[in-house]
């Protein structure tokens, strides 16, 4: 990836609409050239998928709880069944398996705490936890898809 790549990928996760023709003029390249880099990015995976965002509360589900499961269970049959479970809970958005004494990490979107709680029956009901901790966020401070795109091996800076 050369600097003409990153910049196209910056600018696809300000605005993954944003016409060829823009694209290309923004990164100085003809339109064919620009699509062709945009397609090979695509192919080589580095572009996995481009969504809509939704507005959490417009949708009704405007509180996001942080969900720390532990378990004294490491098999790969629970972790299959946890995976599954979590897979199909909608309300689960974001499941990370983690390093020291958390054993994975749940971000959870709901309604309000009612809501939650049918979420945790649902998640309790699935799978035998050890212990669960949640946490609801008072406040987003930052949120963003977008990824830091630099070269490899910089640190800082574009």
């Amino acid at each position: 990836m050369d600097i003409i790549d990153r910049k196209l990928l910056e600018l696809l996760q300000q605005d993954a609409t944003m016409p060829v023709a823009e694209l290309a003029q923004r990164v100085n390249l003809s339109q064919t050239p620009c699509w062709k880099r945009v397609q090979r990015l695509k192919e080589a995976g580095v572009i996995r998928a481009q969504v809509a965002l939704c507005d959490p509360r417009k949708l009704g589900v405007g509180t996001t709880v942080f969900v720390a499961v532990r378990t004294n269970q490491h098999t790969e049959a629970w972790a299959d069944a946890f995976t599954r479970a979590v897979r199909d809970i909608p309300e689960v958005v974001e499941v990370y398996r983690m390093s020291g004494e958390t054993d994975y990490l749940l971000r959870v979107v709901v309604s309000d705490i009612d809501d939650y709680d049918r979420v945790y029956k649902q998640l309790i009901r699935a799978v035998p936890l050890y212990d669960v901790s949640s946490s609801f966020a008072m406040e987003q401070i930052k949120y963003s898809t977008a990824l830091p795109v630099r070269s490899v091996g910089v640190t800082g800076g574009h």
